[in-house]
C-alpha cells in the first residue's frame, strides 16, 4: 500500500471490539484479564494502551520500522533513547541541532556518565577521526534545526554500521512523508509528534522507531521501566494528524518553496536556508535523500538583530511563537528562544547568528504569506 492508504489504515483498524472507523480512546488505566498469563493482551496503561498501540504501529510502518514507542514529549522519547547508553559511554552528535537536545546531551547526561562530542559530519573521515574507544552512538539530524543543513544520512549509517554504532536520526523536520532513515540504514528515527506528525498545535508527544528487534527490545524495557508515555487522548489526536500528513506536508513543501524563492530574491534579505533552493550546499544530497524539501526556512536579514527583532514584531500571520510543523504558520529567532539554552560562543560557533528568524510555514493561502513578509522587511 501506498504512504497515504497506510496512514489510514495501520494498526488495528476498524476497531476489534465494535467496528469503530475512527480509533477509540481507551481513556482506561487497567484492563481486566481473562486470566493469568504473560501474554495478557492488554493490563495496565503504562504498559500497552490499545489507542497507544495503533499509533505506534502506524509510526512504524509509515517510517519503514518493526517497532514504534510514542512518549510523552519529544525529549521523553530522546532521553529514553540516550538510556540506551551506559555510564562511561560516549556519543556523536551533528554540531547543529535543537537547543533542547543540545541542553540533554551537554548538560544533562555527563551526570550519569554519559558524553557527547558535537562535530560536522561532511565526510566519513570527519566522523571517523572522532570515534573514541567508547563511543556507542553517533547522532544527527537531517536537516538540522535550524540551519536546514543537510547531513549524508546513508554516509553516516554507513560508517555507524562499520564502527559498530547505533545510528539515531532526529527526522522531525522531513517527516516520515518526506524522508525515509530506516531505510537509509539508520537505527532509530526520532519525531517530536508534537510538530508535523500531530501537525495542529494541540498535542506534545515523541517517538521512537526502529527497524532492530534488539533495540525494540531495550526500547520497549525502558518505556515501561521509566514510564514516559503518551496517554491515549494524545495518541489520538496524533492519529487523527497523522490521517491528513500528506495532504499537508505537500501544501507545507509548495508554500515554503515560494516563501524561500521570494526570500532568497529580497534585496534586504542577507542569507536564505532551504534545502530545496539550488544554491543550498545540501541541494543534491536532500534530492537524493528526500521526496520533498519540507516546510521550514531560516533567514538573515541584512539589519542583524534589531531588524529580525522589527520583522518579528511587524509579522500578523507569521505567529511569534515557539514550536513548528503546526497548520498555522510560526516565525522564531532562535537564538532567543529554541536556542536559547545554548551558550552564546557555541551559537556563533555553529552559524547560529543573534538574528537568525525560523520559519515554520504553514497552510495560509501563499499570496496572503508572501504579503505579510512583504509588509514585515523593512
Amino acid at each position: 500500500m501506498r504512504f497515504e492508504t497506510r496512514a489510514l489504515h495501520s494498526g488495528t483498524r476498524p476497531d476489534s471490539a465494535y467496528g469503530a472507523v475512527s480509533v477509540p480512546i481507551y481513556q482506561s488505566s487497567t484492563f481486566v484479564y481473562q486470566h493469568i498469563s504473560k501474554n495478557q493482551g492488554f493490563s495496565y496503561s503504562r504498559a500497552a494502551n490499545p489507542t497507544r498501540q495503533v499509533l505506534e504501529d502506524t509510526l512504524a510502518d509509515l517510517e519503514g520500522g518493526k517497532s514504534g514507542f510514542a512518549f510523552g514529549s519529544g525529549m521523553a522519547a530522546e532521553t529514553t533513547v540516550t538510556h540506551l547508553l551506559q555510564s562511561g559511554e560516549h556519543l556523536l552528535c551533528v554540531a547543529d541541532m535543537y537547543g533542547g537536545t543540545y541542553r540533554l546531551l551537554k548538560e544533562i547526561m555527563p551526570a550519569y556518565g554519559v558524553t557527547s562530542t558535537f562535530i560536522k559530519m561532511e565526510t566519513p573521515e570527519m566522523i571517523e577521526a572522532a570515534i573514541e574507544p567508547n563511543t556507542r552512538m553517533v547522532w544527527i539530524e537531517s536537516p538540522t534545526n535550524p540551519l536546514l543543513n543537510v547531513v549524508d544520512i546513508a554516509m553516516v549509517a554507513h560508517v555507524a554500521r562499520k564502527h559498530g554504532l547505533i545510528g539515531v536520526i532526529d527526522n522531525t523536520f522531513a517527516s516520515p512523508y518526506f524522508q525515509q532513515p530506516l531505510g537509509l540504514g539508520m537505527d532509530i528515527s526520532l519525531h517530536s509528534l508534537t510538530k508535523y506528525l500531530g501537525g495542529h498545535s494541540d498535542v506534545v508527544g515523541g517517538a521512537v522507531i526502529t527497524a532492530r528487534d534488539d533495540l525494540a527490545v531495550k526500547l520497549k524495557k525502558l518505556q515501561v521501566g521509566m514510564g514516559p508515555i503518551l496517554g491515549p487522548f494524545d495518541s489520538w489526536l496524533v492519529l487523527r494528524g497523522i490521517e491528513t500528513l500528506a495532504l499537508r506536508m505537500k501544501q507545507h513543501e509548495a508554500n515554503a518553496r515560494a516563501v524561500a524563492g521570494y526570500l532568497n530574491r529580497h534585496p534586504v534579505v542577507a542569507r536564505v536556508m532551504y534545502p530545496g533552493l539550488e544554491g543550498h550546499p545540501g541541494y543534491h544530497i536532500a534530492k537524493k535523500q528526500m521526496s520533498g524539501f519540507g516546510g521550514m526556512v531560516s533567514f538573515e536579514l541584512e539589519g542583524g538583530k534589531s531588524m529580525a527583532l522589527e520583522f518579528l514584531r511587524s509579522t500578523r500571520l507569521f505567529a511569534l511563537a515557539d514550536s513548528l510543523g503546526g497548520t498555522h504558520s510560526l516565525a522564531e529567532n532562535a537564538s532567543m528562544q529554541s536556542h536559547a539554552s545554548m551558550d552564546i560562543e557555541y551559537r556563533k560557533k555553529i552559524g547560529i547568528s543573534d538574528g537568525l528568524i525560523r520559519l515554520s510555514v504553514g497552510l495560509e493561502h501563499i499570496d496572503d504569506l508572501l504579503e505579510d513578509l512583504e509588509m514585515a522587511i523593512k
